[in-house]
């Protein structure tokens, strides 16, 4: 038997060391010591094999933007969307089209795979629609791109919001989004919850809600999103984005609050980067971390995605596409440090964002398609430890991005040459 190409010797995220072969753009086997001939062979020996990674959050209309027209001075959510406004008037279809297509570059260097993207749909030009669109099927054969038809300015307090949002939909965005607590009142998000959970389930969309991102304990949208996706029989299709308002809630109301979100299957998306930089900015000490109640989560069974949200914009001034970073962030935030809880941070940026989106043919199975990355680490921890090399990644069973590994050189006498940092702890039994 002749396969296209044979990776030898890797070690699964189980710690399973096996060899995995290619053929016609999938996954033909995964055993170990697979003795056939190939149109390649390559060589992974005691390399993580990993799907590739997958951002549930992101706004890839607004990546790359960072400093245009200002920078944010206060490092809030606010002035980032006050300043996100003074950007929209300016953005053309080709500055919006050439920033992603150079932000999704750095994505496939990094095996980042699979972005859910949020894209503005208060601007009546829809302009970043059709350029994301169109970026959408030129990167089509090696990145799954996502696109959330979002209400930036709020569903009712925009008044063109939602027959953009409608309009955007029919040009083929893939989900309904919404922001319920930057409407004018309370009363107004919760009104928009229902109505954007009654298109979806018109459409047979999913959802995927910016949902109290802020400080503030009484913002309690995430309660009317389980309510709607129950009563609207949208269960595994919602998402609650952010949902930062549970680090400032009692502990009452959130023993009341986590099983009504299990029970809906509603799966939360913390983006811990962003989260611990924009919120807590008006206390001074003890300061709120600004992360949602993650371990609780999980605890409850509720499906929990990491995402990147930015990347040098109007909100963040930093970023690489990198989901190590995010992982490795999110891990200390959530004081997730047992090496249970830190496999599943770096499940949070591969396996669970991935059931978020849907995304059926992804994982690292005989028949699925042939996505995957290689790290230089020898397990899942590891590889959030070090934010580990990519060495090769794979799309649809072809090698778009490959690197030598080059340990560092260390010219001290008496001392080892090449400095490894890669130290496997061994998991307790």
């Amino acid at each position: 038997m002749s396969f296209d190409t044979l990776l030898k010797g890797g070690v699964l995220p189980d710690g399973t060391t096996a060899d995995i072969a290619i053929q016609d753009g999938r996954i033909a086997a995964i055993s170990a010591g697979i003795d056939a001939e190939a149109g390649e062979i390559i060589d992974v020996s005691g390399n993580l094999i990993s799907p590739p990674f997958v951002d549930p959050h992101f706004h890839m209309d607004a990546t790359l933007s960072y400093g245009q027209p200002r920078i944010n001075a206060s490092g809030t959510l606010l002035e980032g969307i006050g300043l996100w406004g003074e950007l929209k008037p300016l953005l053309t279809h080709e500055a919006v089209k050439e920033r992603a297509l150079a932000y999704c570059d750095w994505a496939a260097s990094m095996g980042l795979l699979a972005i859910r993207t949020h894209v503005d749909v208060c601007d009546d030009r829809l302009l970043a629609v059709e350029a994301l669109l169109e970026v959408k099927r030129e990167i089509s054969h090696y990145i799954d791109l996502q696109l959330v038809a979002f209400p930036q300015d709020g569903l009712y307090r925009s008044p063109t919001a939602r027959e953009n949002t409608v309009r955007a939909l029919d040009m083929g965005v893939d989900v309904v989004g919404g922001i319920p607590h930057f409407e004018r009142t309370m009363a107004d998000g919760q009104a928009s919850v229902t109505e954007l959970c009654e298109i979806a389930a018109e459409r047979g969309l999913m959802v995927d809600m910016h949902c109290d991102e802020t400080d503030d304990p009484l913002s309690r949208h995430i309660e009317q999103l389980a309510y709607e996706t129950q009563r609207l029989g949208l269960q595994g299709r919602v998402a609650g984005s952010h949902l930062t308002s549970m680090h400032s809630m009692d502990n009452y109301y959130v023993s009341k609050l986590l099983p009504l979100i299990a029970e809906a299957e509603v799966a939360a998306i913390p983006n811990p980067l962003i989260n611990i930089t924009l919120q807590g900015r008006h206390d001074t000490y003890p300061k709120r971390r600004g992360q949602t109640r993650v371990p609780e989560m999980l605890q409850h069974g509720i499906r929990v995605g990491f995402g990147q949200d930015c990347v040098l914009d109007p909100w963040y001034s930093l970023g690489t596409a990198d989901m190590l970073d995010v992982a490795f962030m999110g891990l200390h935030v959530a004081q997730m440090t047992s090496p249970s809880d830190m496999r599943r941070c770096y499940e949070m940026v591969t396996t669970q964002s991935a059931a978020i989106m849907g995304l059926e043919d992804y994982g690292l199975e005989v028949g699925k398609r042939a996505d995957l990355v290689v790290l230089d680490a020898g397990n899942p921890i590891e590889a959030i430890r070090l934010r580990a090399a990519r060495l090769m990644v794979m799309a649809r069973g072809k090698v778009i991005a490959r690197r030598e590994r080059s340990p560092m050189r260390l010219d001290i006498p008496g001392r080892e040459a090449d400095i490894d940092r890669r130290f496997s702890v061994p998991e307790p039994r």
